[in-house]
C-alpha cells in the first residue's frame, strides 16, 4: 500500500512539473509572437510566468529530496563509514528540524495571503501560487527523514527533528545572545555534517528574524519574491534547453566538429575537451553537470590519445565550469539583476576575460598533451565541412539568443524560451534523437530537480539578505573595511580571497544573493567599476567549484570517474594555480573586462 501510494506520489509530481514547466515555455512565447505579429501581447502572462517559477522552485526541491540530491557540502565522506551514518542522521535531524520551522512560517503566509491576498492573473488568487511552499517543505521533510536512515529507528530519530520548532517555540519569547552562538554554531555543524545548504541558510535567516522579534513569515515572505522578479524564468528554461541538447547528439556533434577544426594541433584533444565543455557550461547552469553528462564520453578519448589519466582526469573537471562568464550563463544573470547592473554590460565585459579563462586551461592541457606526444588528428578538409554540416543547428544557437537579447527582440525570458523550442526542434525533430513522449517528459523533470536544487537556496538567502539590509549589515562592513584598507588594489586582493573562500562553501547561487549586497557597496567606495566588479566575483566563485576540500565539481568528479578524491585534488591542483593567476590578471587589468563595453556600447 505505502509503495502504491509512494508511486502515485512520484508521477503526481513530475507530470505537475513537466505541466509548469510546459507553461512556463509557452506562454512567453506566445507573448513574443502576439506582440511581434498581433501588435499586442497577452495580459497576465507576465505575471503568470514569475509565479509558475516559484511553482517549480518548490516542485524541484522537492523532486530533489525524493532523490537525495538536495545540494549540501559533502564533507561527511572524508569521515570513517560508521561515522558517515552518524552524521547523516544528526544533520538529517537538523534538517528536518529547520524545514519544520520553514514550513510552519509559510503556513503562516498563506494564511495571510488567504485572507489579504489579491489576485495574480486570470483570476487566480496569490494564496493559490504560495501554498507551494509549504506543500513543498512539508515533502521536504518526508524524504528528509526517509533518506536520513536504511531503518525504522533511524527514521523515527529524525522525526523527532519536527519536536525542535515546537521547543525552542515554547521555551524562549526570543534568543539572547547566548542562545544565538549555541543556535548559530548547531547550524555550523549541520553545514560541516552535510545538512542541505538552504536549511542552513534559512535557519540562520529565521534565527535572526526570531532575534530581532520579526514574525518568522518573513522568510517565506521574502521567498515569495521568486514569483516578482522578472529575469528568474528564464533560469528554468535556459537549463531545460541545455538538458534537452546534452540528452541528444548535440555534444557529439560539437565534439566532431571541434576535433576536425583543432584536433590536429599537438595537444589538440585537450583543446576540443575545453571547447565542448565550456559551449554547455552557460546551458546548463555552471553546476558541474557536463561533468557527468559527458565525462564518459571525453576521458576515454582523452586515454585513447594517450594522454596521462590524471592530467585528463583534471581537465574535464576544471572544464566543467570554465564557461561561466559566457552567454547565457545564469550566474551572469543572476548577478546582473541583483547588483543592478545592464545585463548586455555584464555579457560584452565578461567576454574577454571568459575567453581567456578557456585558453588557459586548453593551453595548459595542450602542452601536457605535446610534452606526453599524445596522438593527433590530421586535419581533413572534407571532415570538417561534414562536422560543421552536421552541426550547424547547434553552432548557430549562442546566435540566436545572442541577437533575440541584444537585438532587442525579444525579452530575456522570452529569448530563454526561444532556445527550448530551438533545442527541442533540434534533437526531437531534425535529428529525432529524443522521443517526445518517451524521453523528453524525463528530461523536463530532470531538469526541473536541478532548477529546484538551488533555487530553493535562493528563496531562503533572499530571506537571508533582506535581514543584512534591514540591520545595516553592508554599512557596517564597509565603515569595517575602510578603516583598516585604505588601497583599493588591497582591498580587490581581500575581495578575490573572501570569494575563493566563499565558493568553496557555497554554491554560486546564494553566494551572489548573499554576498554581492555585503561588496558591492565596498566597490563603489574603492573606485572600482560595477561591472569589473561582476566579472570578478564570477571569474571567482567558479573558482570555489574546484578548491579543497569541498569545491562541487571535486566531489562530481570523483564520483563520476570513482576516483579517491585525493587524486581528484592532485589532477586539478596544476589548473587550481593557474586559474587563481588568471584570476588576479583580470582583477588587476580592468581593461581585460572594460575595453569591450566601452568599444561596442558608449
Amino acid at each position: 500500500m505505502w509503495a502504491k501510494l509512494t508511486t502515485a506520489l512520484g508521477r503526481t509530481e513530475d507530470v505537475v512539473a513537466m505541466i509548469v514547466l510546459t507553461v512556463m515555455s509557452l506562454l512567453p512565447l506566445a507573448e513574443f509572437g502576439a506582440r511581434e505579429f498581433v501588435g499586442g501581447g497577452i495580459p497576465g502572462s507576465i505575471s503568470l510566468v514569475q509565479h509558475l517559477t516559484l511553482w517549480i522552485t518548490f516542485l524541484g526541491a522537492a523532486l530533489a529530496a525524493r532523490s537525495n540530491r538536495l545540494l549540501a557540502l559533502s564533507t561527511g565522506e572524508f569521515l570513517p563509514p560508521p561515522w558517515q551514518r552518524r552524521a547523516q542522521l544528526l544533520a538529517s535531524v537538523l534538517g528536518v528540524g529547520v524545514t519544520g520551522c520553514l514550513l510552519w512560517a509559510s503556513l503562516q503566509l498563506v494564511r495571510v495571503d488567504y485572507d489579504y491576498g489579491g489576485m495574480v492573473s486570470w483570476g487566480m488568487p496569490v494564496w493559490m501560487f504560495s501554498l507551494i511552499m509549504p506543500l513543498g517543505f512539508a515533502l521536504i521533510v518526508g524524504r528528509l527523514i526517509w533518506h536520513a536512515a536504511a531503518d525504522l529507528r533511524g527514521r523515527s530519530l529524525a522525526a523527532l527533528g519536527l519536536v525542535i520548532p515546537v521547543v525552542l517555540g515554547l521555551v524562549f519569547d526570543a534568543p539572547g545572545p547566548a542562545m544565538m552562538w549555541s543556535v548559530g554554531l548547531v547550524l555550523l555543524l549541520g553545514m560541516v555534517l552535510g545538512m542541505p545548504i538552504y536549511a542552513v541558510i534559512g535557519g540562520a535567516a529565521l534565527l535572526f528574524f526570531w532575534h530581532e522579534g520579526t514574525p518568522i513569515s518573513a522568510v517565506p515572505g521574502e521567498t515569495y519574491r521568486l514569483s516578482t522578479e522578472a529575469m528568474l524564468p528564464a533560469i528554468p528554461l535556459f537549463t531545460i534547453a541545455g538538458y534537452v541538447l546534452a540528452e541528444g547528439g548535440a555534444s557529439k556533434r560539437l565534439l566532431r566538429l571541434f576535433s576536425a577544426l583543432v584536433g590536429w594541433l599537438p595537444g589538440g584533444l585537450a583543446i576540443v575537451t575545453t571547447l565542448v565543455l565550456a559551449f554547455f557550461t552557460p546551458l546548463t547552469g555552471a553546476s558541474g553537470i557536463t561533468i557527468l553528462a559527458m565525462g564518459g564520453v571525453l576521458l576515454p578519448m582523452l586515454l585513447r590519445a594517450r594522454y596521462q589519466e590524471q592530467e585528463s582526469i583534471g581537465l574535464v573537471t576544471v572544464s566543467g565550469s570554465i564557461g561561466v562568464l559566457l552567454p547565457p550563463s545564469l550566474p551572469v544573470i543572476l548577478y546582473a539583476y541583483y547588483a543592478e547592473l545592464d545585463l548586455e554590460r555584464l555579457f560584452v565585459g565578461g567576454l574577454l576575460p571568459g575567453i581567456l579563462l578557456i585558453v588557459v586551461v586548453a593551453g595548459w592541457g595542450a602542452w601536457c598533451g605535446w610534452k606526453g606526444n599524445v596522438i593527433r588528428t590530421p586535419f581533413r578538409p572534407r571532415e570538417l565541412y561534414t562536422a560543421l554540416r552536421e552541426a550547424k543547428w547547434e553552432i548557430m544557437l549562442p546566435l540566436v539568443i545572442l541577437v533575440g537579447i541584444f537585438g532587442g527582440f525579444a525579452t530575456l525570458v522570452e529569448a530563454a524560451a526561444l532556445t527550448v523550442l530551438y533545442a527541442i526542434l533540434i534533437v526531437c525533430v531534425i535529428h529525432r534523437e529524443v522521443s517526445f513522449t518517451r524521453d523528453l517528459i524525463r528530461v523536463m523533470v530532470e531538469s526541473a530537480t536541478m532548477v529546484g536544487g538551488f533555487m530553493i537556496i535562493l528563496g531562503v538567502a533572499l530571506g537571508f539578505t533582506n535581514y543584512l539590509v534591514i540591520a545595516q549589515i553592508p554599512m557596517h562592513a564597509l565603515d569595517w573595511v575602510q578603516q583598516y584598507i585604505q588601497s583599493p588594489y588591497l582591498f580587490l586582493l581581500v575581495v578575490n580571497i573572501v570569494l575563493i573562500i566563499a565558493g568553496a562553501f557555497m554554491d554560486i547561487y546564494s553566494a551572489i544573493i548573499v554576498i554581492v549586497p555585503l561588496i558591492a557597496p565596498m566597490a563603489v567606495a574603492y573606485a572600482v567599476d560595477p561591472v569589473h566588479l561582476g566579472v570578478i566575483f564570477l571569474a571567482n566563485l567558479q573558482l570555489g567549484y574546484l578548491t579543497p576540500p569541498v569545491g562541487v565539481n571535486l566531489f562530481l568528479s570523483a564520483y563520476r570517474f570513482k576516483k579517491p578524491l585525493a587524486r581528484i585534488y592532485r589532477s586539478t591542483f596544476p589548473y587550481l594555480i593557474i586559474l587563481l593567476m588568471t584570476a588576479l590578471l583580470i582583477t588587476y587589468v580592468p581593461a581585460l573586462t572594460l575595453w569591450l563595453p566601452g568599444l561596442l556600447l558608449d
